[in-house]
């Protein structure tokens, strides 16, 4: 996240995240993090890529 938006060229996948954080609940932790606004999810199923909503200086997203 300290890279913004540059640190996830092509997106974030499950399957990245698993083998990053080592959970088995990637898909639902990904969705709960869209939820909160943190992820923006791009693509469905097995080509869905997540990308960081990181807010602006002016204060937007």
């Amino acid at each position: 996240m300290a890279e913004g938006s540059d640190g996830f060229a092509g997106g974030l996948s499950a399957h990245t995240y698993r083998t990053i954080t080592d959970a088995a609940t990637a898909t639902r932790d990904l969705a709960e993090l869209v939820e909160l606004g943190a992820l923006e999810r791009v693509g469905e199923r097995r080509y869905a890529r997540y990308h960081p909503r990181i807010a602006s200086s002016d204060g937007g997203v």
